[in-house]
């Protein structure tokens, strides 16, 4: 059986990890592409050296040519501009828009038939942008914000409770941004629902910190997250390319579920072959309904600029 083969946009810390990742994962051939001369041939020559040391399968490979991306299973978006201190994602809007939509218009041209993870922010609105330009099947564009902030809420439990992190299931909902929705009622500890484990008062700490995450990190390093993005851009991949039908939160197509009438917007799915498989709907009491509706209601108004620019 022919190896599957992934391409990652964008040879930068994200981009680097995720290939990284991927490799040693085993998932099959990595291309790692970016505009700058040498920069993604010189990280995949020196991850493909990392095999002497700790074996994968696969090839990794890096180049600026979109030609070498021909026939990719899956392409994963980490280009494009990252947040500095003082930003919010939104401010990403207009600059990152036109990256994504020249991407996606190559990505068009050699690979028609892949499934698409976008990484870059602000996250929903790129979503949006790719699944216009490219005209893809709406299952087969998806974003990864929600295994990020699924993943960092887990973290932060784990570390409240003193248990291992992998015993932590967190749910998030609603835009990649400061108002995204976690669930503390379905999130859960080796099945123990988190509200019989702490405080209200805690829960609603550790809500906050996720919601500013990504901006605890830009204000620590001076730029944005990637181990953590390229650890959630790879399961997604992961579970597409093996059809693990793995249930995580991400960025995807919301028409009559939740009540969304037509965005993308993070939600539990259900990703498998098909990619996005199902929207997995739970019953949100009204006050889950009020965050998650003026959560999808932000993205909306970012998706509205996004028309009138492109």
């Amino acid at each position: 059986m022919a190896r599957k083969k992934i391409t990652i946009v964008g040879a930068g810390n994200v981009g680097a990890t995720t290939a990284h990742i991927a490799a040693g994962r085993g998932l099959g051939d990595i291309v790692l592409l970016d505009i700058i001369e040498g920069l993604a041939a010189g990280k995949a020559l020196d991850m493909s050296e990392s095999a002497g040391v700790y074996p994968f399968s696969g090839s990794v490979s890096g180049d600026v040519e979109w030609r070498q991306a021909a026939g990719s299973d899956i392409v994963i978006i980490t280009s494009g501009l990252a947040r500095k201190p003082g930003m919010s994602r939104d401010d990403l809007l207009a600059k990152n828009a036109k990256i994504v939509q020249s991407v996606c218009g190559h990505i068009v041209r050699q690979c028609p038939d892949a499934f698409v993870i976008v990484v870059c922010n602000p996250l929903d609105a790129m979503v949006y942008t790719a699944a216009r330009t490219t005209g893809f099947a709406k299952n087969r564009v998806m974003g990864m914000a929600g295994a990020l902030d699924s993943a960092r809420f887990a973290c932060f439990i784990s570390r409240e409770l003193g248990v291992s992190c992998g015993d932590v299931a967190g749910v998030l909902m609603g835009g990649h941004g400061d108002d995204m929705v976690p669930l503390p009622r379905y999130t859960a500890v080796a099945g123990i629902p988190l509200t019989e484990l702490m405080s209200d008062e805690r829960i609603a700490a550790l809500i906050d910190r996720a919601r500013n995450g990504g901006i605890e990190i830009v204000n620590l390093l001076g730029y944005s997250a990637y181990y953590a993005p390229a650890a959630g851009a790879v399961k997604m991949a992961e579970a597409i390319l093996t059809d693990a039908r793995c249930v995580m939160s991400c960025c995807a197509w919301c028409e009559t579920e939740y009540g969304v009438g037509g965005a993308f917007v993070g939600v539990p799915v259900v990703l498998g072959a098909t990619g996005v498989e199902r929207v997995v709907e739970l019953d949100l009491n009204d006050s889950e309904k009020k965050a998650f509706a003026e959560s999808a209601a932000h993205v909306k108004s970012l998706v509205a600029k996004i028309d009138r620019m492109l």
